[in-house]
């Protein structure tokens, strides 16, 4: 049952970003196939979670930097969330995709099969 607040006026119920979800968005990220040995970063940002990794390839920063890995957002109206990696030569979010869970984004980061993300 929605708590008073809630039904009175829903749009101040924000469901991302919480501190359950960006600890186990941390927790998966572990698991990842491609640069184990840096330790990346969640912070939440309005509506989602920003993920962040110093550059251990030096493929984006020469000089080992942290860069963006991956920018998540929870569409409430829509319930799904968008996934989008990082145009480091442009400096813009480009939208990957669109997903139903939060588990299905965190196995294709983990995956990452076309780089775009762990570059």
């Amino acid at each position: 049952m929605k708590s008073d607040l809630a039904r009175s006026n829903p749009q101040t119920l924000c469901l991302h970003p919480n501190e359950l979800d960006r600890r186990r968005i941390e927790r998966a990220i572990k698991n990842r196939k491609r640069y184990r040995y840096v330790t990346p970063e969640v912070q939440p940002i309005a509506d989602g979670y920003l993920i962040l990794s110093p550059c251990c390839s030096r493929n984006i920063d020469p000089e080992g930097g942290v860069i963006d890995i991956a920018k998540l957002e929870f569409k409430d109206k829509r319930r799904c969330w968008w996934l989008y990696h990082k145009d480091h030569e442009i400096g813009h979010w480009i939208m990957h995709g669109e997903y139903q869970s939060l588990p299905q984004i965190l196995d294709l980061l983990n995956e990452d099969p076309e780089r775009r993300f762990w570059q």
